[in-house]
């Protein structure tokens, strides 16, 4: 198999950046409601990148909106093809011309759509919120804000800020980040870690962050309700009727709710331990087969385990929010790609044998970083977040003048901004929104605790 093989997305799913072309229309729409879809026996569902919709996850599409179209296609006996468009506005002017049927993503219902728009299924209400850390002392009333410090990003957060500031007669300290270098996910990430105390965010984007950094505290709300749900254009009412209807029997189904779950309920940080006996020269029951495997790729075997202490503290039976597995905590397409077999992935042996196959195959695709030291770097990043991520990151090194063959303050720094719109969106990213801060920790964590078992374990 080759390298890049791996990070193809095995089910029927088309990323594209535009829409051209127009099927059947009435009045300059399309025209195309249920029964021509299930003739076609395909319904093309449209959406954008982000933490709620749709973000490729090492190698495999996720998203809780995505997660819901395949179960809501699925429940119709149809197969589903995704677009991936750049913005809102698009995913609008797509549907309309008939470049897709369905848009997943819970779109703001504004007057200006509903000429063109039958919005359906479950109606969300969002709201912006004050991110914080808890604590006795946390703000419970929009008035405390006044002479408090608050980092925002531009757009729609620092304008919120800004007109309540007014409404309040002033008195909030507002800064806005460089959205150059900073998102809105690194100042919730810089907040949970105290380097600040306030920053601003959607309720959605607020809870899926919470997941990460336990320690927010996200309950003041300081915006008005934001209606929003899924669309189909007006000839598409029968479409709109099964999305209604598909809501409102499965909201409360096991699938829905595990999916519900796995975003905004389940810890994304896993618990770790410590070096299982530094007197007998152990880092953990599987010393051997790390030391076995680790000379297939060249690596030390405390980098390994290190690795595979990052990954899952050394618990083969752990499974990831993400559905990864086993100690080093492959995804199940990458684990089969592998060759572990099918119940084996949390098999200690299998899993670091596949594991290990895995990082040979991102050395052959990094094979252009000489240094071997800065070449595991790229391949920790990789393993971690997938390589399409890091190829992005890589191209938007080349691209501002940085360089694509070394990892601090140059590739790095890249990834770290793959959250931000205006990086994801690039042209020569292939692979959408990413969150970069975890993989950037990761790196680091693996390299410094390898340093740490070097010091005090010997080869």
């Amino acid at each position: 198999m080759k390298p890049l093989a791996l990070f193809c997305i095995a089910c029927a799913v088309l990323l594209v950046s535009s829409c051209m072309g127009k099927r059947g229309t009435v009045g300059g729409e399309a025209d195309t409601d249920l029964p021509d879809i299930r003739e076609r026996g395909e319904l093309t569902v449209l959406t954008v990148n982000g933490s709620t919709s749709y973000f490729n996850y090492r190698g495999e599409p996720m998203g809780f909106q995505y997660e819901l179209a395949q179960q809501f296609v699925r429940s119709l006996g149809l197969k589903m093809k995704l677009k991936v468009v750049n913005n809102t506005a698009e995913m609008v002017r797509c549907l309309i011309r008939g470049e897709g049927d369905l848009i997943a993503y819970n779109l703001d219902i504004t007057p200006a759509w509903k000429d063109s728009l039958i919005y359906c299924g479950e109606e969300n209400i969002t709201h912006q919120v004050i991110v914080q850390r808890r604590s006795r002392d946390g703000l419970k009333d929009v008035t405390q804000l006044i002479d408090k410090d608050v980092y925002v990003s531009p757009g729609k957060y620092y304008d919120r800020l800004v007109h309540l500031n007014e409404e309040l007669g002033g008195g909030i300290r507002i800064h806005t980040a460089d959205a150059d270098s900073v998102s809105a996910e690194d100042l919730i990430t810089w907040v949970a870690e105290g380097k600040i105390d306030y920053t601003v965010a959607t309720d959605e984007v607020a809870k899926i962050n919470r997941t990460y950094y336990p320690n927010l505290d996200i309950s003041l709300v300081i915006s008005f309700d934001q209606r929003s749900s899924w669309a189909v254009r007006k000839t598409s009412p029968l479409l709109a009727e099964a999305a209604d209807k598909w809501h409102r029997e499965n909201i409360n189904s096991p699938e829905f709710k595990a999916s519900a779950r796995r975003y905004f309920e389940l810890n994304k940080q896993p618990a770790h331990g410590s070096i299982l006996s530094v007197k007998d020269g152990k880092i953990s029951h599987y010393d051997d087969l790390f030391r076995k495997y680790a000379k297939e790729i060249g690596w030390d075997w405390r980098l390994l385990a290190s690795l595979a202490y990052t990954e899952s503290n050394f618990n083969p039976n752990v499974v990831s929010w993400a559905g990864a597995k086993g100690l080093m905590q492959l995804m199940p397409a990458t684990a089969h790609a592998m060759g572990i077999p099918k119940g084996k992935e949390q098999d200690p042996e299998e899993s670091i044998k596949g594991g290990v196959k895995y990082i040979a195959q991102l050395q052959k695709l990094f094979r252009k970083v000489a240094d071997k030291d800065e070449q595991a770097k790229f391949v920790l990043a990789a393993y971690n977040a997938g390589a399409g991520h890091i190829t992005d990151a890589m191209a938007l090194a080349k691209k501002y003048g940085k360089n694509p063959y070394l990892w601090e303050h140059h590739v790095a720094h890249y990834v770290l901004l793959k959250s931000n719109e205006e990086y994801y969106q690039d042209p020569v990213c292939k692979n959408g929104y990413f969150r970069g801060t975890e993989t950037y920790n990761f790196v680091r964590d693996v390299i410094g605790r390898a340093e740490m078992y070097q010091a005090k374990i010997k080869r």
